[in-house]
């Protein structure tokens, strides 16, 4: 398994200081973005190994005022590690606040130095 959650929460605290992997049930700090590793799995099984991994991430991020802006700079900051925006949207939240939910996807290689080899098919 290749893990990259730790890549994927240090990009999000570069753009955003309220960051959780958990239900954010503080709203006072706005904006608030919640990630979540919701599929890694095997992509490619040879001699015997996991040779490639297929992931997935969800980001929410809720405002009082918009979402726009952010998901703009979260984009471009996952798609630095490689992970490619499969869905992007609005979501009517009954609390009132803008809420917004992207999802994320890559099929990453683990080099023999720890480096990642991203994959696109």
């Amino acid at each position: 398994m290749i893990n990259v959650k730790s890549k994927v929460y240090s990009a999000l605290c570069s753009v955003c200081d309220n960051v959780t992997d958990a239900f954010p049930f503080n709203f006072e700090q706005m904006p608030s973005v919640q990630y979540m590793e919701e599929e890694n799995k095997v992509h490619t099984w040879t001699d015997n190994q996991e040779e490639l991994s297929y992931v997935r991430y969800r980001v929410e991020i809720w405002d009082r005022y918009s979402t726009s802006d952010l998901s703009l700079t979260i984009d471009k900051e996952l798609a630095k590690l490689g992970l490619k925006r499969t869905m992007c949207q609005d979501v009517d939240d009954p609390s009132g606040l803008k809420h917004k939910v992207m999802r994320y996807e890559a099929i990453l290689e683990e080099k023999e130095d720890g480096s990642l080899f991203v994959w696109h098919e």
